[in-house]
């Protein structure tokens, strides 16, 4: 260091003391309250917090209840109480914050079932210009508003979600909207898997998935969750309208057996992401798509029943795959992996969950890691029980370029897991990491007095780590 510029800073520093009577030093922000803290410095600070703390934060005093509903902190709003949104008790207190505190500067908005009326769709359209995000939540609705006189919608939606109601058919209120989402990228459609038993009586299709293709032409993402009347004439009608496809999520719809897959992959071309977990997926469907054409960078295909044979023949015709989930399957095995790696197209692989997969052995999953472990971002090896810390402690030299790693197994072991030296390891090897998660059940896992001497090691050497969880 230059002795010349600590001199200086060293005056500067004294200079800056305030010396009392009696010697001892008083600083000279002693005085400084958040009193005197500029306005916009405020709003900075506010503008961390969720919207029920800025409420309550408004009762302080007049000048932050005047921050507090300056519409810039209000871009983003969620109404619906159940996900820590806020609570409006009546449709005029919402037309009311839609007028004096959104306005123009709303770009979100969270609606449950009793606050979507045709009256408060018509002052968000009017009152809220630069509107683009909307979810409508009807999962709760035993029956709906009267829409019959909706004339006006926000026309700017770029992002939208529907969360679908058990057994209210929305035909009429899509009906009134289909004229004004055409410029929709964007859309969810959640349906009541979670909600549904076992031996379900009748299956509603509460919404026309059909006429609703054709008033959103350039979706670029389709989320199509759990909804439990999606089967693949629905896939085949989105393809054949929306030519600007990138994403095709159709997660726990059990009635999708791929049997339209491989028309999706030829009028698709920009298909880059394709979400199938826990559907119904046949072998032979899968076959027959053309995936060598594809240009698929990430596929999930956790808890199907696909083959080996498939499972060969889908993963060595990919070309690009940069993401894949294919946990929970039987026929994901040595086989498999072996097979893939030696096709040469996973060179472009960088994240890889195996979660389960049991008919994975330690010697096959570490010669596949051998030659492709060092280009993996994240690595999700979870649910095995044969894999302890022992193996792991072989693999985490294969993953130096890691930010995200799942092990570990909720089942009760045989063995105990030694809690330190997989730590050390860690530290020794994944200076990149910033997600570490384990899963062992607590009573299998081992600390010694040096336990605390490895966090310690892993805090240092792991800087990027952000996120560590203990299930």
């Amino acid at each position: 260091m230059d002795i010349s510029t600590d001199i200086w800073g060293q005056l500067a520093v004294e200079a800056s003391q305030v010396y009392l009577s009696d010697g001892t030093v008083r600083s000279p922000f002693a005085d400084t309250t958040i009193e005197k803290l500029p306005d916009k410095v405020l709003l900075h600070i506010f503008s961390y917090l969720s919207h029920r703390e800025i409420c309550r934060l408004a009762r302080i005093c007049r000048r932050w209840r005047q921050i507090a509903y300056d519409t810039r902190l209000w871009k983003n709003v969620s109404l619906r109480p159940e996900v820590s949104g806020l609570h409006v008790g009546s449709l005029e207190m919402l037309l009311q914050l839609i007028s004096v505190r959104f306005g123009p500067t709303l770009r979100y908005i969270e609606l449950p079932i009793e606050l979507i009326t045709h009256t408060v769709l018509h002052e968000l359209s009017a009152k809220c210009p630069n509107l683009t995000h909307m979810l409508l939540d009807f999962s709760t609705a035993m029956q709906l508003h009267d829409f019959s006189e909706m004339q006006a919608f926000p026309t700017k939606l770029r992002y939208m979600c529907i969360c679908l109601s058990e057994v209210i058919f929305m035909e009429g209120f899509m009906r009134k909207i289909y004229n004004f989402i055409n410029g929709l990228e964007v859309l969810h459609l959640i349906g009541t898997y979670e909600k549904c038993e076992e031996e379900e009586e009748e299956i509603y299709e509460v919404i026309n998935v059909h006429k609703l293709k054709s008033a959103t032409p350039n979706l670029r993402v389709i989320n199509l969750y759990g909804i439990n009347f999606i089967d693949d004439s629905h896939i085949d009608a989105f393809s054949s309208n929306c030519i600007q496809l990138e994403c095709l999520a159709v997660n726990f719809c059990n009635k999708v057996t791929g049997s339209t897959l491989k028309t999706l992959i030829q009028r698709s071309k920009r298909l880059t992401c394709l979400l199938m977990n826990g559907t119904s997926l046949k072998s032979e469907f899968v076959m027959q798509a053309e995936w060598d054409k594809c240009a698929l960078q990430e596929l999930d295909i956790t808890a199907t029943d696909l083959s080996t044979e498939c499972l060969v023949d889908m993963l060595t015709r990919i070309p690009s795959l940069k993401f894949l989930s294919a946990g929970q399957i039987n026929g994901f095995n040595d086989s498999v992996l072996k097979q893939w790696v030696e096709s040469g197209v996973t060179r472009s692989l960088i994240s890889l969950d195996l979660d389960s997969s049991d008919n994975i052995t330690d010697e096959g999953l570490l010669k596949f890691l051998q030659r492709q472990g060092h280009q993996l971002s994240a690595c999700c090896l979870s649910g095995m029980p044969h894999i302890t810390d022992q193996l792991w402690m072989s693999i985490l030299p294969l993953l130096g370029n890691c930010k995200i790693i799942v092990m570990g197994t909720a089942e009760k072991l045989g063995v105990n897991i030694h809690v330190d030296q997989l730590m050390d390891t860690i530290a020794s090897n994944c200076g990149n990491l910033e997600r570490l998660e384990l899963r062992w059940d607590p009573d299998n896992l081992r600390f010694s007095d040096k336990s605390q001497k490895a966090i310690d090691i892993l805090r240092v050497k792991c800087l990027k780590l952000r996120c560590m969880v203990l299930r």
